[in-house]
């Protein structure tokens, strides 16, 4: 009996952990600049300013804490009004990387977390990596038409190459 209930619990966490990491989605975009590390991170390293080389972004406010310290919160205002709320969790300037999650937001994602890192990538090059783990909003087990999981990784494909696009544009402006 002992080891029928044994069994019966492991399965019962393994199935309860495979349910829970069922509907997580990952991002994971990259680009390559021909431009030296501190150039591309002093145009993406800055949590309060996300505009600077994202174009979506038409302002970026600090609304708590201070720029570039775990725990800073800013509102992102995107060109057509709509804002995202963010949460700094991570910020390591030697490194170059920064995390982030986002609390609430006109995107179709939940339980959002990213990293944004700008490393070397020979000489005076750099190559940024942005990758994400998310839900979609719309957690029905039949979402919305336009709001699955192909719908929500779209997005964010779509935010990550047009910020990474951008930056890399911005960078190796001589």
């Amino acid at each position: 009996m002992k080891i029928f209930a044994s069994t019966l619990l492991a399965t019962a966490l393994f199935v309860s952990t495979a349910v829970n990491a069922a509907g997580v989605l990952k991002v994971k975009e990259m680009v390559e600049i021909d431009a030296p590390v501190a150039k591309v991170w002093a145009l993406a390293g800055n949590f309060d300013n996300l505009g600077a080389f994202h174009p979506a972004v038409a302002k970026t406010e600090i609304t708590e804490g201070k720029n570039n310290v775990k725990g800073a919160k800013r509102i992102l205002t995107l060109q057509d009004g709509g804002t995202v709320n963010e949460t700094l969790t991570a910020f390591n300037a030697k490194k170059t990387s920064m995390s982030y999650i986002i609390t609430e937001s006109v995107l179709p994602v939940s339980d959002y977390a990213a990293t944004i890192k700008v490393m070397p990538n020979g000489k005076n090059k750099s190559k940024v990596v942005w990758n994400a783990a998310f839900k979609r909003a719309d957690q029905a087990e039949m979402p919305a038409e336009g709001k699955d999981d192909a719908a929500a990784t779209k997005t964010i494909t779509g935010v990550f190459r047009g910020g990474l696009d951008n930056l890399k544009k911005l960078a190796e402006v001589k």
